[in-house]
């Protein structure tokens, strides 16, 4: 893409701001340009964070009707998958999935819980809890 040819639509999801893109220049080098984005991106970055908060939403029933931890819950609300957060407190992807259950969950060393909690930006109490 050219520089001339970045998209300047604007795209409300990076909040009045602009990101930076590589194109080529007339010289034909290759050089960041900014962008303020573009409708499409708006669009697929609008129905991807609904599909968050639609699984969070999900997960939120299910720790309340005691089919799942709250872990789950604040995985999806913090925009992270099971993958990303097993990533993130460098806990394997088994484990993390069995901590997702509410048995499991509530037997969880205060270290482990610390792990989840810095990972997700919460309190050890908050990731506990899921208000109603």
């Amino acid at each position: 893409m050219n520089d001339a040819e970045v998209p300047q639509e604007g795209n409300a999801t990076l909040g009045g701001g602009h990101k930076a893109v590589y194109a080529r220049g007339g010289d034909g080098q290759v050089r960041l340009v900014t962008s303020a984005g573009w409708q499409v991106e708006e669009i697929v970055t609008r129905q991807a964070l609904d599909t968050l908060a639609a699984q969070a939403e999900a997960a939120r029933s299910r720790v309340l009707q005691g089919l799942s931890a709250p872990l789950e819950y604040h995985m999806y609300r913090s925009r992270m998958d099971l993958a990303l957060l097993s990533q993130t407190t460098g806990i394997w992807r088994w484990r993390v999935r069995r901590h997702l259950r509410p048995a499991v969950f509530a037997r969880l060393s205060a270290r482990v819980l610390q792990r989840y909690a810095d990972a997700l930006g919460v309190t050890v109490d908050a990731l506990r809890e899921v208000a109603p």
